[in-house]
């Protein structure tokens, strides 16, 4: 949370450097904490991140939601 801070005190400051600097600390830490980067899991299931819905199977329980 540190560096998500510093992105806003940065972007406040109107200072592009540092705003850069913290988000590259925001991003080694997501980064640490497996939440960006290579799945770092292997349960065998198929990765459906980064597609359309209409291209997964959840096609059709999409299509349903929109009335």
């Amino acid at each position: 949370m540190r560096a998500r801070r510093q992105v806003g005190t940065a972007k406040r400051a109107g200072d592009a450097g540092a705003e850069r600097q913290a988000r590259a600390e925001v991003d080694a830490a997501k980064r640490a904490l497996g939440e960006r980067g290579p799945v770092w899991w292997t349960d065998g299931a198929p990765d459906y991140n980064r597609r359309m819905v209409a291209n997964t199977p959840y096609a059709d329980w999409y299509a349903s939601l929109s009335s």
